[in-house]
């Protein structure tokens, strides 16, 4: 554990030391899309470091999602933030995010097609060390990272923030190669007991190295300081589980990525 809790505080001592945050928008494609990502790195931190990619809430490549690289980058990672509409695209509007995010949802293959695209921008970064490689999401974006560990992806692990736990081939967790952490709400309401136990089900089955955090008192989007002000009944933020999850997630990375 000693050496686990060393890798990441060697990345983040590195990181805060004449720390130069760099952040651009790279372009790439999927099929005839162009999708605009949102690249974030230390440029103090010498050679290469493990990646992570991170996957935005149902409402697309916005703000919040390129703060969450912001943060990874300062720990001492190289982030990508994908881009899973297309020109960086997002919205404030409900209507449309549903809309957007359920082309996703009802083409699963689809949505893997297309995470793996950023993936593969991520990993021939030159910075990054392509052996060791994470996926992060929020909500929507928590869906898609465990479709991507469901389609065999050879990354590290993936982490799933207030994410949808169903999926329509539970048999496809047996292609799982990497380590699975799912941060939940307690009170998440968007999640029912029989989808948790169906997913916890589908784990066990399939021999998976995963993990569940539970947080007391959170609701949906509970990691999101602007959920509060979306008004949809059962979303929230929750300061507690938000720094809970983080530091789980900090956790997580020091085991594989050592």
């Amino acid at each position: 554990m000693r050496r686990m809790v060393g890798v990441v505080t060697g990345l983040a001592l590195a990181a805060s030391a004449q720390a130069e945050l760099r952040t651009k928008t790279v372009e790439y494609k999927h099929g005839d899309t162009v999708l605009k990502g949102y690249l974030a790195y230390d440029d103090a931190v010498n050679g290469k470091r493990p990646g992570v990619l991170v996957v935005h809430e149902w409402w697309g490549l916005n703000d919040y999602a390129k703060h969450r690289a912001d943060m990874l980058a300062q720990l001492g990672y190289v982030a990508f933030a994908a881009d899973m509409y297309g020109d960086g695209f997002n919205t404030t509007s409900p209507e449309e995010a549903g809309k957007r995010s359920a082309e996703f949802r009802n083409n699963r293959p689809f949505g893997r097609e297309r995470l793996t695209a950023a993936l593969d921008m991520l990993r021939r970064n030159d910075r990054c060390d392509s052996r060791r490689i994470a996926a992060i999401g929020y909500c929507f974006g928590g869906t898609c990272v465990l479709e991507l560990a469901r389609s065999g992806a050879d990354i590290a692990g993936v982490v799933s923030f207030h994410g949808g736990l169903s999926t329509p081939n539970p048999a496809d967790a047996k292609h799982i190669k990497c380590k699975v952490l799912v941060c939940h709400g307690a009170n998440d309401g968007f999640e029912s007991p029989e989808e948790i136990a169906a997913f916890q089900k589908e784990m066990r089955e399939a021999n998976v190295d995963w993990q569940m955090n539970i947080y007391g008192g959170a609701v949906h989007s509970f990691t999101n300081p602007n959920s509060d002000k979306v008004g949809i009944p059962g979303i929230g933020y929750n300061e507690r589980a938000d720094k809970r999850s983080w530091e789980a997630m900090k956790a997580f990375f020091a085991e594989i990525f050592r």
